[in-house]
């Protein structure tokens, strides 16, 4: 009889990856994989530690997990394993600790816990040390057209806020070969958007570039190498944007593959040359995330932010310059230590000025061991909340106004998953620049004949059915493939 396990991802983009990665490893080698909550054997919590609040809903996962199944072997994987393994080791929901980089052993670990249930139950490595990849793989995802696929791990910034360097170690870049392969797998399957994700994703190849190696007796090319190892050190934004641009093009040749996005980018990789070489590859969505945390100097630089609002802004441009009207969001900190009304201001008018389509923002979280933990001026929670809404007011405006600046445009949209929207059952997608539309349920099977089906763009908001509110409508004017659609809205 099959042994059935449940899983449960917290955190970012590069988790969700990770965990659907150990599922698929799991159902490999014969586990039935069934919803979380539902009773099971073995119950994987794919931890994060971002924030406190990250944190404190890891326990609170775990402790669920032993609740929900107190028979079952509980198993805490991921980021807060890595911060905190010696607090872990002595909470009784926990049987299994698995830091980063020990995820891919997740099928022998259990064998041999199985097996023996005296022997090791903590596997975290220092993750300071690790130069290797960990190099987990999907060959499917459920029920979408579009694929994350991770392509770096690891962040040598040393935000003075940020936890990651310490639980996510060093730079470290997937090899391309692997990459193409699962790319060309993931064609095969039909997904016809492949996103492009990692820690620090401006970093990918800076770590190793194992593409140039030539034969190891050549002293010439020994000599070469070390010349690329020693510009990478100084200049890793150049290295990145080279590695990160070959390795896209690259996927630009992979038969099937309709869209390359790409995730969060470091402000300072994109120069106008780089945002040219994205713009001649038509495959390339419009759709940028700059990370920004803050509109002022001061506290960019208390942050150790590399980068000034001017070069953030820069940026922006070259991006508007090369592409047609294109979706830019970022991230914003707000209650940074030292953050006074007048700093919080120049971030509000910079946001005001660049005009994000979306934009996220966290109250600053303060996270043991950063230099900005132990920071004076550290700011009042209640002034957090009201700066956070302050941004998230002027984010919806700004949300709203780049959606309906689509009337009247033709757009593709991919279709992805059903949803019930007021009642109604629509099929789901996104345009290039992930703009949200959805289309009646009861049109999509005759759409490819009658190309005449009504759309809309949409809203996502927090609630049960995630979806409130109605901007724009339109109307399919062609089928490109079963999912892949063009439309022209209308008012």
């Amino acid at each position: 009889m099959k042994r059935r396990a449940s899983f449960h991802n917290l955190g970012c983009k590069v988790n969700a990856y990770e965990t659907e990665a150990m599922e698929q490893l799991l159902e490999s080698g014969g586990y039935e994989i069934v919803p979380f909550g539902e009773e099971a054997e073995v119950c994987i919590i794919n931890t994060c530690s971002v924030t406190n609040i990250a944190d404190r809903k890891s326990r609170q996962m775990l402790h669920r997990a032993r609740a929900k199944n107190p028979g079952a072997v509980i198993v805490a994987a991921g980021c807060y394993v890595q911060a905190a393994a010696e607090v872990l080791k002595e909470d009784a929901a926990v049987d299994i600790l698995i830091g980063n980089n020990r995820k891919k052993d997740l099928l022998k670990i259990l064998e041999d816990y199985f097996q023996n249930r005296e022997k090791e139950d903590s596997f975290v490595l220092d993750i300071s040390r690790t130069k290797e990849y960990e190099n987990l793989h999907i060959g499917k995802i459920s029920n979408h057209t579009r694929a994350f696929v991770k392509v770096q791990d690891g962040c040598n910034q040393f935000c003075s806020y940020c936890i990651i360097p310490y639980t996510r170690g060093r730079v470290r870049s997937r090899r391309k070969e692997d990459v193409l392969d699962e790319g060309r797998r993931l064609a095969a399957r039909g997904y016809k958007e492949l996103v492009l994700t990692g820690i620090h994703l401006s970093s990918y190849g800076t770590d190793r570039r194992e593409e140039g190696k030539q034969e190891e007796g050549s002293e010439i090319k020994k000599r070469e190498m070390e010349m690329q190892e020693t510009k990478a050190e100084q200049d890793f934004l150049s290295a990145g944007r080279g590695s990160l641009l070959e390795l896209v093009r690259l996927l630009h040749g992979i038969e099937g593959i309709e869209r390359i996005r790409l995730g969060s980018l470091e402000p300072r990789i994109v120069t106008r040359d780089f945002a040219c070489a994205l713009a001649d590859l038509p495959k390339v969505c419009p759709h940028f995330h700059l990370s920004l945390q803050s509109g002022a100097p001061e506290t960019l630089k208390r942050m150790n932010r590399h980068y000034t609002p001017k070069q953030y802004v820069e940026s922006c441009g070259y991006l508007r310059e090369a592409f047609d009207h294109p979706a830019i969001t970022t991230d914003v900190i707000v209650g940074f230590p030292g953050e006074t009304e007048e700093e919080f201001a120049k971030t509000r008018e910079f946001v005001r000025q660049v005009q994000f389509y979306e934009m996220h923002v966290f109250k600053y979280s303060r996270r043991k061991n950063t230099r900005a933990a132990s920071m004076p001026d550290q700011v009042d929670e209640a002034v957090k909340a009201d700066r956070s809404e302050t941004l998230l007011k002027l984010e919806a405006e700004m949300s709203k106004a780049y959606r309906e600046s689509f009337i009247g445009k033709k757009v593709q949209v991919l279709l992805e998953e059903e949803a019930i929207i007021g009642g109604n059952s629509y099929v789901v997608g996104f345009t290039r620049e992930y703009v949200k539309m959805a289309v009646p349920i009861a049109d999509v099977h005759g759409i490819i004949e009658e190309e005449n089906a009504d759309a809309q763009v949409i809203e996502e908001k927090e609630g049960k059915n995630g979806f409130q509110g109605r901007l724009v409508f339109g109307r399919v004017k062609r089928a490109l493939t079963a999912e892949l659609m063009e439309f022209t809205l209308i008012p």
